[in-house]
């Protein structure tokens, strides 16, 4: 990944998953549910309710209100992550 990656559009699917659009044109769903359970930050967004109450700040990374974000970047090796090997390595 040589240039930046930052995301298009988010869209909520449940859960703690979300449709992530990347400026790549690759788009996916992603789950975050590991990383709200591993942060004390992102506590109150323990509820799923409250954690489909996201936005795109103006970089555009992925925020709430209570101050917890996730940068674009790690968005986008999560999304790598759940391609098929022969897919990611290509």
């Amino acid at each position: 990944m040589t240039e930046a990656v930052y995301l298009k559009s988010a869209e909520y699917r449940g859960g703690f998953k979300l449709y992530l659009e990347f400026s790549t044109g690759e788009a996916g769903e992603v789950d975050l549910e590991d990383i709200i359970f591993r942060y004390q930050q992102a506590e109150s967004l323990r509820d799923p309710a409250s954690f489909a109450k996201f936005y795109l700040d103006s970089w555009p990374t992925l925020a709430w209100d209570c101050g917890f974000d996730v940068a674009p970047e790690s968005l986008y090796r999560r999304y790598l992550e759940t391609l098929p090997a022969h897919v990611q390595n290509a």
